[in-house]
């Protein structure tokens, strides 16, 4: 559980920063790009990953969806936040939880015991209890929504194939990920400053390091939970969504100052149980 844990706290601590990063202003798209860069560069010292070994028969059909999907989904969510507010855009990357569940079983063949079924009926309810506050804005898009749980939902199903895969280590799969997701943001970056004009604002330099420190060690140590989990996908999937849900909304009470309502407190428990239940089954 503490490579789960600890990708939750970077996880959290990742979210905290754009929230941070908002009040200075500083493109979102730069923040990423830079991210990715510090990410790489992480990935590249730490772990000396062996690129020789990739070839043709390195497991590109997962490897390149994921590594556009990463920045993409960053994208819509972006575009989510501004159109439909962060409620809704929050409550949408956590319900893609049902996908990532769905996938546990059609896709990976795992069979749900009475501690992980009751940990989902905890799990859901608590999702929407939790975020059940007044929107931030009142637009009518809920096309890039649906596409953040899409998203979302994807990726956490293909990381567990990368965690799955023997063709490469996952470090050297974190490299190549990284590596593509820098080339869309570079591509999109440049889009933005040649034809639309956006200035480049060095603090999002800043703003990127500490982000890519965090995202790194968020996905280095949701694969590791992955491995560890390797027969329990659901584990993984509904930990992590618990775990960043209470560990942030804690954070939101307690730095941001963010008010709660009954409701709020009541979705903060069932999650706690729900977290329970997940412990309880790897326990059983």
């Amino acid at each position: 559980m503490l490579f789960l844990i600890l990708s939750v706290i970077c996880s959290v601590t990742v979210g905290a920063i754009f929230k941070i990063a908002r009040t200075y202003k500083v493109p979102s798209a730069q923040i990423v790009a830079y991210n990715y860069v510090f990410a790489l560069a992480l990935c590249y010292f730490f772990f000396s990953p062996d690129l020789t070994v990739l070839d043709a028969s390195s497991p590109w059909e997962i490897l390149l969806p994921l590594g556009v999907l990463l920045p993409v989904v960053f994208l819509f969510l972006a575009a989510s936040i501004k159109h439909m507010g962060i409620v809704k855009t929050d409550a949408a990357q956590r319900l893609s939880l049902i996908i990532s569940i769905l996938g546990a079983w059609l896709f990976f063949g795992e069979q749900f015991s009475g501690f992980k079924l009751t940990a989902l009926l905890f799990a859901f309810p608590a999702i929407v209890l939790i975020l059940d506050k007044p929107a931030d804005n009142k637009e009518n898009k809920w096309i890039y929504p649906a596409l953040v749980l899409l998203g979302f939902g994807i990726i956490d199903i293909l990381f567990k194939q990368i965690a799955l895969t023997a063709a490469l280590s996952f470090t050297t799969s974190l490299f190549v990920l990284f590596f593509i997701s820098l080339v869309i943001m570079m591509l999109f970056n440049g889009y933005e400053i040649l034809f639309q004009k956006v200035k480049i604002d060095f603090k999002s330099v800043i703003f990127g390091g500490l982000v890519g420190v965090f995202n790194f060690g968020n996905i280095f140590f949701y694969l590791n939970a992955h491995k560890a989990f390797a027969q329990n996908p659901s584990t993984v999937f509904a930990g992590m969504n618990m775990g960043v849900i209470v560990i942030g909304s804690l954070a939101g009470i307690l730095v941001f100052k963010e008010k709660v309502t009954k409701r709020n407190i009541i979705g903060l428990f069932l999650a706690l149980l729900a977290i329970v239940f997940i412990v309880a089954s790897q326990l059983n």
